[in-house]
Formats: structure tokens, sequence, C-alpha cells
């Protein structure tokens, strides 16, 4: 077999990256290509890079993060008191690992939502299935569940995420169709799987939020739990930009 056909059943068996990697050396001097076992490890470390690539980007897809925000761009001082080993800590994943939450919250424009995706990216390159959703749309999707009649579908998906980013809680009314779909939630992925949510309300006023006392000691109890508390402050980091364009 020559090394065009080569190429061609790698193409067939859908075999991405070690087909370019083959390519690579191919386009070598002969005195430079890699030969017997270290071309064949390097193959198969390319093709395993390749589809761990593929993976990560799938699930970028699938998470539908609402900013492009990566763990490398996340700004950390004690004005807006987060550190960088507290930040390095929640990169590493340990609470993904031990099914524990992230409650990040802080003024408007402090960088919330840009903090927790930046997690979830993070996630998803550690290959962490994740979702994001922001409170309006999750109330949206439940009334529309309800309606058509997939509220256990869409319950049942959201229970094989890894990771679920709720953001902007406490800005509407929760009804009670909402406190019993997040107080489930909550049930379903306690102490094995996370959520990271962001508030602009402290933490001491969501029981008071929430509304139902019944509800709200059963949603508290669960989401406070083990949780990590990110109280970010500082000057808001969308007119510090606009400053800096001026």
């Amino acid at each position: 077999m020559n090394t065009t056909q080569t190429l061609q059943q790698m193409q067939q068996l859908r075999l991405q990256g070690m087909y370019q990697a083959y390519r690579s050396q191919l386009e070598l001097p002969m005195d430079q290509q890699l030969e017997g076992h270290d071309l064949v490890a390097y193959l198969l470390q390319s093709e395993e890079l390749n589809r761990a690539n593929e993976k990560t980007a799938y699930y970028l897809k699938l998470a539908k993060l609402r900013l492009p925000a990566t763990v490398e761009q996340i700004e950390c001082s004690a004005a807006r008191n987060l550190t960088k080993p507290q930040l390095a800590s929640l990169a590493e994943g340990r609470y993904l690992q031990q099914g524990e939450n992230i409650l990040i919250t802080g003024a408007t424009g402090c960088g919330k939502s840009w903090l927790a995706c930046a997690l979830g990216h993070q996630a998803c390159l550690q290959g962490y299935k994740t979702a994001y959703l922001n409170m309006n749309r999750l109330i949206e999707k439940v009334t529309l569940s309800k309606l058509d009649g997939s509220y256990i579908k869409l319950l049942n998906h959201l229970e094989r995420q890894t990771l679920i980013i709720l953001d902007d809680f406490g800005l509407q009314p929760l009804t009670q169709e909402i406190r019993l779909t997040l107080l489930q939630l909550l049930e379903d992925r306690y102490g094995k799987k996370s959520i990271i949510l962001t508030s602009q309300l402290p933490v001491a006023k969501w029981y008071e939020y929430i509304g139902d006392p019944t509800l709200a000691d059963a949603i508290m109890d669960r989401m406070t739990a083990n949780a990590n508390r990110i109280e970010l402050k500082g000057e808001s980091l969308r007119r510090k930009k606009s400053k800096t364009n001026q």
C-alpha cells in the first residue's frame, strides 16, 4: 500500500488527527521523517489530541456560553475580592469532581457573568458537559415545556450536565412552578454535580427573594451547603472599559 492509499484509508476511517500528522511527516525530507515505533506513537498522539479538541469544541457549542471568557482573562486583585490562588483552585475543577456549587454575587457590571462563563469554558476544556442559562431563559423553558409536555425531558437533559450555570438569579419574581423546578434541579444534583449561580443580591437576601418559607428552606439548604462563595467587588467593569476607550 502506498502513502496515498494510506492517507485515503485514514480519511475513510475518520482518523483526521492521524491523517494531518502523517501528511505533515510526508512533507518533510526523508532524513527528518519519523520511523517505526516513533512514527506510530506520533500518529496516535496526534489523533488523541485532535479528538480531545473536537470534543471540547462540541461541548462549547452545546454549552451556549453567553460570553467568550477564559480563566486567563479574569482579573484578580484585592479590590475585586478575588485572588489568584482562589481562581486557580476553581480552575482545577475539584468542585466539579466533588459536586460543589459556586455562588457569585456582586453589583451589576462587576464581572459575575464573565467569571461564570470563564469557569464554564474551563469545564468544557476538562471534558465536562456544561449548560448556560440565565434565569429568564430557564423560566421560558420551564413554561414552554409544561405546555408541550416536555418538562420531564427538560429535567433529564439538565440532569445530564455536569455543570449548570444559572445567570442573573434574583432579577425576576419566582413563581411556584419555578421554585419547584429549582428545588428539583438542586435535589437531582446534590453532592454529585455542580451549579454556578450569579446574582446581584447578596446570599443573605436569597431566602426572602425565594418567598415560600418551606421551599426557601429546602432550596437554600441544598444550594449553600459546601458551596464556594465569591463576592465580587469594585468598580463596574463596563464603566471602566468605557472610560478606557474614551
